[in-house]
């Protein structure tokens, strides 16, 4: 691996990209160090020392959330804004054909999408300024100070929202790898320490946490191992193409396959189903019921340890996972395309009955990567439940790193490639 990289940095080019992407890294941290003004975050302490509706939004901001700070809304705008878009590329037709009209429709989606995000960031910024000042956190809240003060907290975690979007697509333009990706990368990692932090403080309590922080650590490590493992799985399904004649010489003939993995989705899923379950928690943000009422019960439900939110995950995931799926593939097409180049699964006659075959094969690739999201997703929260240790790395948190490092490491590994180096992957 250090061969690799030394490989890569004597590339100019590569230099280039890596330095830049760790600039736009750097500029990250430092926007989610400073505080936003008029904003005393210490209010926000008690909000999220037990868990909470919140902590979803905590993880992808990198902590940034609850200090207030410039980036406090992250790149959840720009998340929520592509969910959304996605889904209505499949229910309104014009946005459909936009789609499929190549690099052209993409930009405009891309266009369209960048105004979604400002407007939903503009949408959460106001809400988190009546979350600090319910909790008594704003500096000025009365007559023409407090106004000012609203108008340049709003400005500011907007402007900032929108400033991480541009960052990402910075890195997708001139760095390495996918620039939001990386971004929501380097918020979790930098919580790795915490974590740390607070296995340190359990083993130091004694008694049975001397034997289950070890236990812990061993089975995130092997979470880790099984993620990489399935993220490289896939299901090959066998190509047999029938020889022609052109002219003089003969072609085809040769055997092939259509590689499916496992996790096609990747961690799509996962995002949506959270994104969802963060209804509750945005909703606060503009209300907050009164204590002992139905609707502070409602919402206590759906704190990010409770059973009815660990249920809901599980079964979100699962149906996130089809619903991806279902959008990114198409089986009918698939079997066109082989039936086009003279080619047919074996056994298996063209047409109808392969339609039927790819489907079938997707449909049980598709449960069997479902399931494993949500295992993995799910599971951090039960071991919590059960042994009363709670960190600040989630499954979903370790998905994400682990997802995100390894297309990362296939970007660079196709870089090296072509300039003739050994990857990671060899």
């Amino acid at each position: 691996m250090f061969e690799v990289f030394r490989n890569a940095f004597k590339s100019p080019e590569l230099r280039k990209k890596i330095l830049f992407t760790l600039f736009i890294i750097i500029i990250f941290r430092i926007g989610s160090a400073i505080p936003a003004p008029f904003v005393d975050a210490s209010v926000l302490v008690d909000l999220f020392s037990n868990g909470s509706a919140f902590d979803y939004l905590n993880m992808l901001s990198g902590g940034s959330f609850s200090n207030a700070t410039l980036f406090a809304l992250s790149i959840t705008p720009y998340i929520n804004s592509s969910i959304i878009i996605q889904l209505l590329t499949v229910a309104i037709p014009p946005l459909e054909r936009m789609a499929k009209e190549g690099g052209e429709g993409r930009r405009k989606l891309a266009k369209i999408t960048r105004y979604t995000t400002v407007g939903l960031a503009l949408l959460q910024a106001v809400g988190y300024y009546f979350l600090i000042r319910n909790y008594g956190g704003i500096a000025y809240t009365d007559g023409m100070e407090g106004f000012f003060a609203a108008l340049v907290i709003v400005l500011v975690l907007t402007a900032g929202a929108a400033l991480i979007m541009w960052l990402g697509e910075q890195i997708n333009d001139r760095g390495l790898g996918n620039g939001i990706s990386i971004i929501l990368f380097a918020g979790i990692v930098c919580r790795g320490p915490d974590a740390v932090m607070v296995l340190w403080q359990y083993f130091q309590q004694g008694g049975i946490n001397y034997f289950l922080v070890p236990l812990i650590v061993v089975i995130f490590l092997a979470i880790v191992v099984a993620i990489i493992i399935m993220t490289n799985a896939e299901r090959r399904i066998p190509v047999q193409y029938a020889k022609r004649v052109v002219g003089r010489k003969m072609y085809g003939g040769q055997s092939s396959y259509i590689p499916i993995k496992v996790s096609m989705s990747g961690v799509m899923p996962i995002i949506f189903a959270s994104a969802f379950l963060s209804l509750p928690s945005t909703i606060l943000l503009f209300w907050t019921p009164e204590a002992g009422s139905f609707w502070e019960g409602f919402f206590n439900a759906f704190s990010s340890n409770g059973v009815i939110y660990a249920v809901l995950y599980f079964l979100l995931i699962i149906g996130f996972n089809y619903f991806y799926v279902a959008i990114q593939y198409n089986p009918v097409e698939i079997a066109n395309n082989i039936k086009s180049n003279n080619g047919a699964v074996p056994g298996i006659r063209p047409g109808k009955p392969t339609v039927q075959f790819i489907s079938k094969v997707i449909h049980k690739i598709t449960l069997v990567g479902a399931l494993f999201l949500g295992i993995i997703a799910v599971f951090p929260i039960i071991l919590a439940n059960v042994t009363g240790i709670n960190i600040s790395l989630g499954g979903t948190s370790i998905i994400i790193v682990v997802g995100v490092a390894l297309d990362t490491m296939r970007q660079l590994e196709s870089q090296l490639t072509m300039r003739h180096h050994k990857g990671f992957l060899e």
